[in-house]
């Protein structure tokens, strides 16, 4: 690896890209650079991606090998409430920050979804990076047009590719951060009563194994890199399964105050999440290994060192 290069982490302040920051610093392959938007975390730089020229000059001024772009409005009901601003964030962000990698010689990794599946019949094994994408919702489609433009700048040019990954956990300040995090304060707070999806189908991956895989990732040569890869761990849960875990691994036994829903959120608020987008990982275990940590080991550990 080039001494001196640098790689650049967008939303290095999010669930994701703060494993994602702290992976590369730790492997010290990499001058690291974490860009924040609203956190206050002094390590990393401000900057508002949506300014493009603000955008333009920073990248110019850290002349990047790598840019991994963390940075998404990842909660469907809100990108169903602020579908501008979530359009600018998810489509016109990775978009640019295309054309940047292309005029400026650096590598574009932009994180997508496996929203961008309807997950209504998935292939035996998977969806493949090659399969149809049909979003059901506001967040998968904008996360679909995103991969469209990072991929049309690869098309003229660009050194860019799209990793798709599903549901996200791990380590976090606040388990809000992430929608499986979130389920153990919902486990623990048996004085509100809660209805749980027992219904969708989800893969939650870790996102320590994730950045792993992203610095083993930027040792291939570019050359050898499909424009599409999938990384998920491959057991699957309802988010009811998952709070019967966390229920367990506490020692609460009494789940009375959450009823499990076995049906598709329904109503005029309900956003339309997708029954199973199992994504294939076989394309990427060609590449690599996946290294996935297994769920309830993981938590185990987690909450029993009294993390979270």
């Amino acid at each position: 690896m080039m001494s001196g290069s640098k790689i650049v982490i967008t939303g290095a302040s999010g669930v994701l890209g703060t494993a994602v920051h702290k992976a590369f610093e730790k492997a010290l392959r990499y001058e690291v650079v974490g860009l924040k938007n609203k956190s206050i975390a002094s390590h990393l730089v401000q900057l508002d991606l949506t300014d493009k020229e603000a955008t333009k000059q920073k990248l110019e001024e850290i002349k990047p090998t790598w840019v991994i772009h963390c940075a998404a409005e990842r909660r469907p009901d809100v990108a169903e409430k602020d579908q501008i601003g979530t359009q600018l964030l998810n489509v016109g962000v990775p978009g640019y920050l295309a054309e940047l990698a292309r005029a400026m010689d650096f590598t574009l990794v932009y994180i997508s979804t496996d929203y961008v599946f309807d997950g209504r019949s998935p292939p035996p094994g998977g969806y493949t990076p090659e399969s149809p994408t049909n979003p059901l919702q506001i967040y998968g489609q904008t996360k679909r047009d995103g991969e469209d433009a990072v991929l049309q700048a690869r098309q003229q040019g660009a050194r860019a590719i799209v990793l798709r990954v599903p549901v996200l956990y791990g380590p976090a300040p606040n388990n809000a951060d992430s929608a499986v995090n979130i389920l153990v304060d919902v486990v623990r707070d048996q004085s509100k009563q809660s209805s749980m999806d027992d219904y969708a189908i989800r893969y939650p991956t870790n996102v320590l194994d994730i950045a792993s895989f992203l610095v083993r990732l930027t040792d291939l040569s570019y050359d050898d890199l499909p424009p599409i890869l999938h990384y998920s761990a491959n057991e699957s849960f309802t988010k009811y399964q998952m709070c019967k875990i966390f229920a367990d691994i506490l020692g609460l036994n009494d789940m009375n105050h959450m009823k499990p829903v076995s049906t598709p959120p329904t109503g005029a608020g309900a956003t339309s999440r997708p029954y199973n987008c199992h994504l294939s990982t076989v394309e990427t275990e060609k590449l690599l290994p996946l290294e996935c940590t297994g769920f309830r080991t993981w938590w185990e550990e987690y909450l029993r060192d009294g993390s979270k």
